[in-house]
């Protein structure tokens, strides 16, 4: 199979560069020692935040879990992340298992307590975590993660379930959760059509229920993977997730600009500011506005003769590159455009004397500068 094989090909080139920890973490609610893997960002930096991501099953989610984070970061498609896994070898049965009320009991509620009250805590000293967190599960583990979900304030904000095993209620469990949840949330669902029948038959019923639901705080994406079984579903499966939970923190696409930018019905300024408003509300943290970003919007001011999104658009500029050209070059072009040349004129000036940046050179600031004397006579 394809997919499983690039997986492994990625695995293979980024953990030859990273350094991944083992970490033998002492529990009070466990009673014990449990083995987890860290992951954090080889230029790691106070300065920023990280989404946490914890991975179920660390034996099977660990690694392909980090190589697409890194994948995926690399190309600027979603924020980089620290990765805690939690191995489960030998305890997955008592740590996922629930009672006749399909809720956790005994060891599996301790188990959901060192998640909630240890793990990620201590996590949140050591390190600088952004309010976004995602939980990571597969089979036994795809359905626990749930309960973290049906708690008052989910610890969570992103569910990535792939072919789990659902307790008799857990359906309506989450259904119900979703109908009333006033806080954003994403939860992908993947099935997988070599899975056992009964496995197959009540994802089904959970995404009947969910997608039938009108909350506007949720965010939900389902797929059914063909020809997938239920191990191999996960490497299917985790690139899909993180490339719906991440979708509004990617560059603008081509396809993004064409169906959403150009068609905005009020100032194309307004596209860039709701975009990274929402960037920050959802993953709490500034995302610098990327250069990608900002010129798509230029293309757009220039395409809708939106002269007041131009002006707007060289103030961002300016914030997010100081020491470049082009926040001056934006705003000399606003002057230009509004047929006030002498403004255009010393604006262009000054953006000749900063950095240049992408296709905002010094020689196309002097051409700008010469043909405006030239129509003046200056």
């Amino acid at each position: 199979m394809r997919k499983p094989t690039l997986l492994l090909l990625l695995i293979n080139t980024f953990f030859g560069f990273s350094q991944v920890k083992t970490i033998d973490f002492e529990s009070f609610k466990l009673g014990g020692k449990r083995t987890v893997q860290l992951y954090v960002p080889e230029d790691y930096s106070e300065e920023k935040m990280y989404p946490l991501m914890v991975v179920f099953e660390a034996e099977k989610l660990f690694d392909i879990t980090v190589a697409n984070t890194k994948f995926y970061s690399s190309h600027g498609d979603m924020p980089q992340a620290i990765i805690v896994g939690i191995h489960q070898g030998g305890t997955l049965n008592e740590d996922c298992a629930y009672g006749e009320n399909s809720l956790p009991e005994d060891k599996s509620a301790a188990f959901f307590e060192f998640v909630a009250m240890e793990l990620v805590p201590s996590l949140a000293k050591q390190y600088k975590l952004a309010n976004f967190k995602a939980a990571i599960g597969h089979g036994a583990s795809a359905n626990f993660i749930n309960y973290f979900l049906l708690k008052e304030k989910p610890l969570f904000n992103a569910y990535l379930s792939f072919s789990p095993e659902l307790a008799p209620k857990m359906p309506t469990f989450v259904t119900d959760r979703f109908a009333t949840l006033q806080t954003m949330n994403f939860y992908y669902l993947a099935n997988a059509e070599n899975a056992p029948k009964d496995t197959k038959e009540t994802v089904k019923a959970l995404n009947t229920g969910i997608k039938g639901l009108a909350n506007e705080k949720l965010h939900y994406h389902f797929d059914d993977f063909a020809g997938a079984g239920s191990y191999s579903v996960s490497a299917y499966a985790l690139p899909k997730a993180l490339d719906q939970i991440f979708n509004v923190y990617k560059p603008i696409s081509k396809e993004e600009y064409k169906s959403k930018v150009l068609t905005f019905e009020k100032p194309v300024i307004e596209y860039l500011t709701e975009k990274y408003t929402t960037i920050e509300q959802l993953f709490g943290f500034k995302k610098q506005v990327s250069l990608n970003d900002i010129m798509a919007i230029y293309a757009a001011t220039k395409k809708k003769e939106d002269l007041p999104s131009l002006l707007a658009l060289s103030e961002v500029g300016k914030n997010e590159y100081p020491e470049t050209m082009l926040g001056f070059f934006l705003e000399a072009e606003y002057y230009e455009q509004l047929g006030e040349p002498k403004k255009a004129m010393r604006t262009y000036e000054k953006a000749f004397g900063m950095t240049e940046i992408d296709f905002i050179t010094k020689d196309l600031a002097l051409e700008r500068i010469d043909k405006i004397k030239q129509d003046f006579g200056w």
